[in-house]
């Protein structure tokens, strides 16, 4: 496996670069821009069919900053410098394990300072310059798709917090041994969790901002699914222990052509450096696990592909509102039931039966869908004999 994207680049290319960036965390990155970009793309084409509307907002231009702006922006741009200068200073330190030093104290006081006085002096020269100039107040049409990035700040931000308490609440003995540690951790994060505060967050935020909820909530299915497949990818290459459970079958003849890595795999080098020594190794990731398992992983993430490309096919053949998310919320709640039968997860005692939390949420968003595609189809036909 690869915990660092140069170690995949090196594999494949034969090089020898050592770049600070985790496997898992770049292709989560990579399916954050996919997502946005095809949910960029459907806003403007709902936008296109008079689906969604652009709204106005009025603004006021040539107003001079307001201490509260001034020292806000300068103390974020401080952070992020603080942070950023204190990892070019000390690359070493930062390399050997960037998820602590970035959840350190760690930084440059000097390159803070420099910037936070920097920011400061700029925003009052600013000011200087617009006191001749009289504030006025203008209009401005915000279109669909520009609120793509704030969708995806709110969706990331919501998803983490969300993904951090399911992943708690299954895992809630775990987190009172050692509460800080889980809560800062970048490890655990449960993808139903972050979904679903997700969901609830951003159907607030299109009422805050007047954009039609069911049609940007149709809009998100397909770049949900393929940001799901993409990051489905980071779990595997890293070996992040969203695998299976143990799988010593041999691989039947009629899948002779699928290599031996998609039927069972050790996953050496896993990130979460879990199972036995691997004899002569030398480096932070020498683990492989004793017994091959079955990467769930993997299969997800060409299963999230291919549903992908259905949601990409009908996405425009279904004109009723929610319809194309109930389809969402059936596909992958059939995809994540069925693989859970063979991925490892904790079980509780739900009526006697022993179910994981993955499989009572896919299960219920399964019934959700289901419900969700009869109650809008059927609305939307009635509208249109109305």
């Amino acid at each position: 496996m690869f915990p660092r994207i140069s170690d995949l680049i090196n594999y494949l290319l034969g090089t020898h670069w050592q770049l600070p960036v985790q496997t898992y965390g770049f292709f989560l990155a990579v399916s954050f821009f996919i997502g946005g970009a095809v949910l960029w793309a459907e806003l403007k084409r709902k936008e296109k069919e008079g689906l969604l509307l652009p709204r106005k907002r009025k603004v006021m231009k040539n107003k001079p900053s307001g201490w509260y702006e001034i020292l806000l922006g300068s103390s974020l741009s401080a952070i992020i410098g603080y942070k950023f200068f204190g990892i070019l200073f000390n690359y070493s330190t930062f390399s050997a394990n960037p998820q602590q030093y970035l959840l350190s104290p760690q930084g440059s006081l000097i390159a803070a300072f420099l910037i936070f006085t920097g920011s400061i002096s700029y925003a009052l020269y600013q000011n200087s310059r617009l006191k001749s100039v009289k504030p006025e107040q203008a209009e401005e049409i915000i279109h669909p798709y520009q609120n793509t990035w704030n969708i995806l700040i709110i969706a990331v931000t919501a998803a983490l917090i969300g993904s951090k308490l399911f992943d708690i609440a299954d895992n809630f003995s775990e987190f009172l041994k050692n509460p800080v540690q889980s809560i800062f951790s970048f490890s655990g994060l449960t993808f139903y969790g972050g979904f679903i505060v997700t969901v609830i967050v951003l159907i607030f935020y299109m009422k805050a901002i007047r954009l039609d909820w069911k049609y940007v909530v149709d809009a998100a299915a397909p770049a949900i699914m393929i940001g799901y497949a993409v990051g489905r990818l980071g779990c595997h290459f890293s070996g992040d222990g969203c695998w299976g459970i143990v799988n010593e079958m041999a691989k039947p003849g009629w899948l002779s052509w699928l290599p031996d890595w998609a039927w069972a795999f050790n996953f050496p080098h896993n990130v979460i450096k879990q199972g036995i020594l691997i004899p002569g190794c030398d480096g932070p990731n020498c683990t492989i696990l004793d017994k091959p398992v079955w990467p769930t992983s993997l299969y997800e993430s060409t299963a999230s592909f291919l549903l992908f490309g259905i949601l990409w096919l009908l996405r425009k053949k279904i004109k009723a509102p929610v319809v194309i998310f109930g389809i969402f919320l059936i596909m992958n709640g059939i995809e994540r039931f069925l693989i859970e039968t063979i991925r490892v997860n904790n079980r509780s005692n739900i009526f006697g039966m022993q179910l994981t939390q993955a499989e009572i949420i896919s299960f219920s968003l399964i019934i959700i869908g289901l419900v969700v595609v009869w109650f809008y189809r059927r609305k939307y036909l009635d509208r249109l004999v109305q």
